[in-house]
């Protein structure tokens, strides 16, 4: 057999086991992921899945890459909005409808924890940046006035809030607020948060 073909089947057995794997997690969530389940899905035999890739954490991690590039799609037309204010609202109401729409593939990205030991990939901690630059660029607009590194701390304290908000309503943990009204509460709480990144220099000041 040669090289190219060799390359090939082994490309479409990865791709089938990541499409299997996506499938697995989005029914059972990542706590149910089982490495015999997504073989037998994905059609081929247990000991295959380690020809495609290293082991079930990387298997995670590719189907977390596609999910952080659905979330990026599903971001992306807010920044037509008018003004950094409405952008930021656009964005923070995008982000709780992708969680509400996909929540076992949302939860994973937050869920998935490497061995001991084992760093995060840089390409899927660039993702992860790409994503949080986003998220922040109304944030820049905003203050222009600030440092970098200030704005940073702000971008991330902003995704933060919203995040907490929408994990904690998913999991039926946050006291008195039904899914039915996240989208209100969060866009509350920006709305608040923009405010204050108006008013509050460097240090909190």
């Amino acid at each position: 057999m040669d090289d190219k073909v060799q390359t090939d089947r082994r490309a479409d057995l990865r791709t089938r086991l990541i499409d299997a794997a996506e499938a697995e997690i989005a029914e059972k969530g990542l706590a149910g992921l089982k490495a015999r389940d997504v073989t037998q899905r994905a059609g081929c035999a247990l000991g295959a899945l380690y020809n495609a890739v290293a082991d079930l954490d990387e298997l995670v991690l590719r189907v977390n890459s596609r999910t952080l590039a659905r979330l990026g799609a599903a971001l992306a037309p807010t920044s037509g909005a008018a003004t950094p204010e409405a952008v930021t609202l656009a964005l923070a109401d995008a982000y709780a409808v992708f969680a509400l729409e996909n929540r076992r593939l949302w939860s994973a990205l937050f869920e998935h924890r490497l061995p001991e030991g084992v760093e995060m990939p840089d390409w899927q901690r660039q993702e992860h940046e790409v994503l949080i630059a986003r998220i922040g660029a109304p944030l820049v607009a905003l203050r222009p006035d600030l440092p970098v590194d200030v704005l940073r701390l702000r971008v991330r304290t902003l995704f933060g809030a919203v995040h907490g908000v929408v994990h904690l309503a998913l999991q039926g943990r946050l006291v008195g607020l039904p899914e039915a009204a996240l989208r209100q509460e969060v866009a509350a709480l920006v709305t608040a948060l923009v405010v204050g990144a108006r008013q509050v220099g460097p240090g909190g000041r």
